[in-house]
């Protein structure tokens, strides 16, 4: 195995697994210590963050290499070297985006966020884990780390390195058996710390 976790059976997404997806990552992250708290209103967390989940999500499916278990219980998005996580028409909408769905004061804390973590990226080329989510129903079943897995088998393939950013301290010794170092730390502009990982290609 490359990897300290045994992979789950994988396939490509899809288009018709968008609606799904979003799901995951909306119940994935609503308590998540950075992504939770960017969106503070709780009673319209959902829909609010589902909006940004989705755009990222389709956008993530011009590449082969978003990630499902069967039905979509565990969600694993992996941007290839050199791709980008939104086209640049995609970026230029997102703060109108989030603007529209959850206020100029959110809209403008996640941007810093994300200019934040982009700032941190290594310049190396690298495969970017950049969600990775299992939905709440589904928790505790080994599928998110067995999916992680399964992504590092076909990166180990290509003999590339991968990143990921971990938004939740509970994780990190989670990525560290799946061969990830921690490479460094983001304290964003919302004081949450985010530590960023990095795995050598094998």
């Amino acid at each position: 195995m490359t990897s300290g976790y045994r992979p789950v059976p994988a396939r490509a997404a899809g288009p018709g697994d968008l609606d799904a997806i979003v799901g995951t990552l909306t119940t994935a992250f609503f308590h998540d210590p950075l992504w939770g708290p960017a969106f503070p209103d709780e009673e319209h967390r959902a829909e609010q963050a589902a909006a940004m989940w989705r755009l990222y999500a389709t956008s993530a499916l011009r590449y082969p290499w978003s990630q499902v278990t069967d039905h979509a219980e565990s969600v694993a998005i992996w941007i290839p070297p050199g791709g980008t996580e939104l086209t640049a028409d995609e970026e230029a909408g997102l703060e109108d985006l989030l603007t529209e769905r959850a206020g100029a004061r959110v809209a403008a804390d996640i941007l810093r966020i994300g200019e934040q973590l982009e700032e941190a990226r290594p310049a190396d080329p690298h495969f970017y884990l950049t969600l990775l989510g299992t939905h709440g129903d589904h928790r505790g079943k080994g599928l998110g780390m067995g999916l992680v897995a399964a992504g590092l088998a076909r990166v180990d393939e290509l003999g590339a390195a991968a990143y990921l950013e971990s938004s939740n301290p509970a994780n990190n010794a989670r990525y560290e058996r799946a061969g990830f170092t921690a490479h460094g730390r983001v304290t964003t502009a919302t004081g949450h710390v985010v530590t960023t990982m990095w795995r050598a290609a094998r």
